[in-house]
């Protein structure tokens, strides 16, 4: 627990290229060395919290996202046909991905018959400070939404920064109703919608749509965590994914 600690606090990054070009690129680093904020960032915080990896603040409109084909997996905004990727309107919560972590897209999930999105699980944090983009924080986990994007599995965790007030209110998926009303349908309506203005159809939801507990949000991500040492020793194909082997 202590190496966790001691390895989150001593990331630094470093930015290459222009914000807000295809060049722009945020590196990580440790000790002056260049590490990987996918797979070098530990999962576990330790206290039942996991490290997140901030990829968009509060209120963004740029794509934003750990690149997990480029050397090194530094933040970089992400393109369609050769354009910036941009949001229509700003995402209301900080959003980013749990390290050491994959969405296995050869696995078929048993309940709902898709596949993995091939990322990090993703993170969307409700705490009221915006978290800066390449900033590492230890969060508490909530809940989860079985988002179905394009036919592919893509976990959305809800989750709080330990340090943020409103987190020793909250432990589960209901206290987050209770103390923080229309923030789990606001969440889930904001990603059905969010890709409508491109012509693609809503996304869709598994398990009746539902925001899952802690309990099931644990399991989840302890799923996509094995999926990743399966990535890191070669047990499963990395395909085009840089993993530092």
């Amino acid at each position: 627990r202590g190496a966790a600690r001691a390895a989150r606090l001593a990331s630094t990054t470093v930015v290459e290229g222009a914000e807000g070009t295809e060049s722009y690129r945020q590196f990580f680093e440790e000790g002056g060395k260049r590490i990987s904020p996918w797979h070098d960032i530990p999962l576990e915080a330790g206290g039942g919290a996991y490290n997140m990896v901030t990829e968009i603040p509060k209120y963004g409109l740029a794509k934003m996202e750990v690149d997990t084909k480029g050397e090194s997996n530094p933040i970089m905004q992400d393109t369609k046909k050769g354009k910036l990727r941009f949001y229509h309107g700003p995402i209301f919560w900080n959003y980013g991905c749990l390290p050491q972590t994959w969405e296995n897209p050869n696995e078929k999930h048993p309940e709902l018959g898709c596949f993995g999105d091939d990322d990090p699980i993703d993170v969307v944090e409700i705490g009221s400070s915006a978290l800066e983009a390449g900033s590492v924080t230890p969060v508490k986990p909530l809940g989860v939404l079985a988002m179905i994007d394009d036919g592919e599995l893509d976990w959305k965790v809800i989750a709080v920064a330990t340090s943020d007030p409103l987190a020793s209110k909250l432990n589960d998926i209901d206290d987050v109703e209770k103390e923080c009303p229309g923030y789990v349908s606001g969440i889930r309506e904001w990603f059905r919608w969010y890709k409508t203005p491109d012509d693609k159809p809503l996304n869709a939801f598994g398990f009746d749509e539902a925001a899952l507990p802690k309990a099931k949000t644990v399991e989840v991500i302890a799923e996509t965590h094995a999926a990743w040492k399966g990535l890191r020793d070669g047990s499963i194909d990395a395909g085009k994914l840089w993993t530092g082997k």
